[in-house]
C-alpha cells in the first residue's frame, strides 16, 4: 500500500527576495496598473502609487526610530492604511503583529504585552468598541505622549508610540502625494495621528531607506500571527519573508490569478486569508486588490464585485452564503466573477453548486492550511470536479511536503488511513515568538509541524480532513480554544469551574457552549455569563448556551469527559430545538 506521504512539485524555483524588493520589482513592471482600490474609502492607487506611500510611511517609522526587528501591532479593521503599514514595515524591517480588531480589553492586554509591541498602529474602532477610549482605559500615559514624546507606560514598557488612523480624509480621492491641510493631530489628541507619521518621511531619505532595506535578510521575521491552541493562550507564530510571499505566489498560481484580474477581499486582513492570500497573492501576481468594507458585509461585497467588476472573490462560507441569500442579490451583476479561494471550514454541496452557478464562479478553488504554515498547505486545481471542492482540502502545494502519521507511534500511515496531517517545507513558520516550549511540541526534530488534524490521503495526494486531535472550536472561520474563554470564565468570583466545548451548527460550523459551576451559595443566569464576557473577549467567543452544573462527566480517576459534555449539550439542545445540525447530528 502507498505511504501518505506527498512532496508538492519542484519544477519552477522559489522567489529568493524580501517583499520590499519584490514590491519595488513589481512596481516597475506594473506600475500603471491599480494596485489599490478602497471602495469604501475611494481612494486608488497605482503599483507606482502604492509605493510612494509604503515608502513614505517606512520613512516615517525610521523617523521614529523604529529599528530593525521593532514589533509594530496593528489593530484595525481592514483599509488602505492597513495594507500601506503591512508593506511598509516589512520594507524597512520591522515585524508586523497582527492585531484581531474584535479584541477587547482582556485580549487586547495580552497581546500587547506578549509580543512586546514597541508601536501600535490603532484605527478607531470596531462595532461599539471604541479604541481611544479602551486604550486610555489601559495606558492612562498616553495623554503626555505624541511626535516627540514617546510613550511611559508601566503595564506596556516597550510600548514606545501609538499612531492612530485617524485625520485623513476618505470621502475623497487623494492622489500619492497630495495632502490635505491639517492641523498636526498631536496638539490635539494622545499619540500621532497618521497623516503625522506620513509628512515624518522627510526626516529620513530615501537613500537611508533604501541602505535599511538592503540589509535585510529574505529568511528575516516580519509578521507574528496569533493563532490558537487548546492549552494556554493564543500563540504567536512568526512568518518570514520567504514564507509569505512564496505562499501568497503559489496561491495565486493555482487559483490562475493574473495581472489582469481584479480580486475582491472581504475576509480580514488581520488574518492570513486577508494579508496573505488576499494582498499578498494579488502584489506577487500583479493583480488589484479591492477593498469593499472595513469589515465583511455582504451587501458591500456584492456592490464593489460589480462596481469594480472583479474577477475573483474570497470569503469563508458563510460569507458566500450571505451573500447569495442577499434579498438584493439579484440586482447585481456577477458576471465578471470567475475564480475565488472559499476556506474557513467545509463548504456544503449546495453552497459550491449555488457560487458556481449564480455567483459565476467556475473556477472557485478551496484553500486549507495553518497560520504556523504560512497559512497555504493544500489547495485544489480549478478545474477539479466540485465533489473533490467540497470533500477534500486539495493536494499538497510547490515546494512542501505533508504526511499523514499514527499519532502514538509516528508511524507514516497507507493511503486510505486517518492519522495525524503534518507539514514540511520553507512555509513552516520559525516558532512561536517568546515560547520555545510550545514550539518545541509543534515542530520535531526533523522540522515536520504536527498540526493536530486528522485526515485522509487518498491515492492521487486529495487530503480530506476528518477530524482534530486537538480541543478546538471553529466558529465561522475562526479559531478558539476553550482554555483561553474557560480561564477567563475563572476569574469570575461566583465560578468554581467552567469548561469550554464546542458543538455543530450547520450555519457557523460549530458554536460554544460553556458548563459552569458555581462556587457554594452562589447564583448566576445564563444572561448574567454572557453580560460578564461582553466587552472583555470577543462576541464570537461568548458562549451561545451556559449549563450550570454541580459536577462534570469524568472518569474515574477525575478526568473531566468533554465529549460527554458535548453529547449531552447536543441532546439537550436537540430535543429544545435550537440545535441546528444535520440529522446525524455530525458538524457540516
Amino acid at each position: 500500500m502507498k505511504p501518505s506521504i506527498e512532496l508538492g512539485a519542484r519544477d519552477k524555483p522559489l522567489i529568493e527576495q524580501t517583499l520590499g524588493d519584490f514590491l519595488d520589482g513589481a512596481a516597475s513592471r506594473f506600475g500603471s496598473r491599480e494596485a489599490l482600490v478602497s471602495v469604501f474609502e475611494n481612494r486608488r492607487f497605482t503599483y507606482a502609487g502604492l509605493l510612494d506611500e509604503v515608502n513614505r510611511c517606512a520613512r516615517g517609522l525610521m523617523a521614529t526610530g523604529a529599528q530593525k526587528g521593532d514589533r509594530v501591532g496593528i489593530w484595525s479593521t481592514n483599509s488602505s492604511e492597513w495594507t500601506i503599514t503591512q508593506l511598509a514595515t516589512a520594507k524597512m524591517g520591522a515585524i508586523l503583529v497582527c492585531i484581531n480588531p474584535a479584541y477587547r480589553l482582556h485580549e487586547l492586554k495580552y497581546a500587547l504585552q506578549q509580543s512586546g509591541c514597541n508601536y501600535l498602529v490603532s484605527g478607531e474602532g470596531f462595532k461599539d468598541a471604541d479604541y481611544a477610549k479602551m486604550l486610555t482605559e489601559l495606558m492612562p500615559e498616553i495623554a503626555d505622549a505624541g511626535i516627540e514624546t514617546e510613550l511611559k507606560s508601566s503595564q506596556f514598557p516597550q510600548l514606545r508610540h501609538v499612531i492612530f488612523l485617524v485625520g485623513t480624509d476618505r470621502r475623497a480621492v487623494r492622489s500619492a502625494t497630495a495632502r490635505p491641510a491639517v492641523a498636526p493631530y498631536h496638539q490635539h489628541n494622545p499619540g500621532i495621528s497618521w497623516d503625522d507619521l506620513m509628512n515624518l518621511a522627510d526626516r529620513t531619505t530615501p537613500a537611508e531607506l533604501a541602505a535599511r532595506q538592503a540589509s535585510l535578510d529574505l529568511h528575516d521575521v516580519i509578521n507574528i500571527q496569533y493563532t490558537s491552541g487548546t492549552t494556554g493562550f493564543p500563540k504567536g507564530a512568526m512568518l518570514t519573508h520567504h514564507g509569505l510571499l512564496n505562499n501568497a505566489h503559489a496561491v495565486g498560481v493555482r487559483m490562475k490569478l493574473r495581472p489582469d484580474d481584479r480580486l475582491c477581499i472581504p475576509v480580514p486582513f488581520y488574518h492570513c486569508f486577508g494579508m496573505v492570500m488576499g494582498n499578498l497573492t494579488c502584489l506577487a501576481h500583479g493583480a488589484t486588490m479591492v477593498l469593499p468594507a472595513p469589515h465583511f458585509s455582504p451587501l458591500a461585497t456584492l456592490k464593489a464585485i460589480t462596481q469594480e467588476k472583479c474577477t475573483a472573490v474570497h470569503g469563508v462560507p458563510t460569507m458566500f452564503i450571505a451573500q447569495l441569500d442577499h434579498p438584493q442579490f439579484r440586482e447585481f451583476d456577477l458576471s465578471s466573477l470567475r475564480t475565488g479561494i472559499m476556506a474557513g471550514a467545509p463548504c456544503p454541496i449546495e453552497v459550491m453548486r449555488r457560487v458556481i452557478s449564480e455567483m459565476h464562479c467556475p473556477e472557485i478553488t478551496i484553500a486549507c492550511g495553518m497560520t504556523e504554515t504560512s497559512p497555504v498547505c493544500n489547495m485544489t486545481e480549478t478545474d477539479d470536479p466540485i465533489e473533490l471542492r467540497v470533500g477534500t482540502v486539495g493536494r499538497v502545494m510547490p515546494h512542501q511536503e505533508q504526511k499523514i502519521v499514527d499519532p502514538t507511534t509516528g508511524q507514516i500511515l497507507p493511503r486510505g488511513e486517518a492519522g495525524e496531517l503534518c507539514y514540511r517545507g520553507y512555509n513552516v513558520m520559525r516558532g512561536y515568538y517568546g515560547n520555545p516550549k510550545e514550539t518545541s511540541a509543534t515542530i520535531d526534530a526533523e522540522g515536520w509541524l504536527h498540526g493536530g488534524d486528522l485526515a485522509v490521503m487518498d491515492e492521487r495526494g486529495y487530503v480530506r480532513i476528518t477530524g482534530r486531535l486537538k480541543d478546538m472550536i471553529c466558529r465561522g472561520g475562526e479559531k478558539i480554544f476553550p482554555r483561553e474563554v474557560e480561564e477567563f470564565l475563572f476569574t469570575h468570583p461566583d465560578i468554581a469551574e467552567a469548561y469550554v466545548v464546542g458543538i455543530p451548527d450547520k450555519y457557523y460550523g460549530e458554536q460554544v457552549i460553556a458548563w459552569v459551576k458555581l462556587k457554594e451559595g452562589k447564583a448566576m443566569t445564563e444572561d448574567d455569563v454572557k453580560h460578564f464576557c461582553k466587552g472583555q473577549i470577543m462576541n464570537y467567543k461568548i458562549p451561545t448556551r451556559v449549563k450550570f452544573v454541580t459536577e462534570f462527566p469524568s472518569t474515574v480517576t477525575g478526568k473531566i469527559q468533554k465529549f460527554r459534555m458535548r453529547e449531552i449539550s447536543m441532546s439537550e439542545m436537540r430535543m429544545d430545538g435550537k440545535l441546528h445540525d444535520d440529522p446525524d447530528g455530525n458538524a457540516p
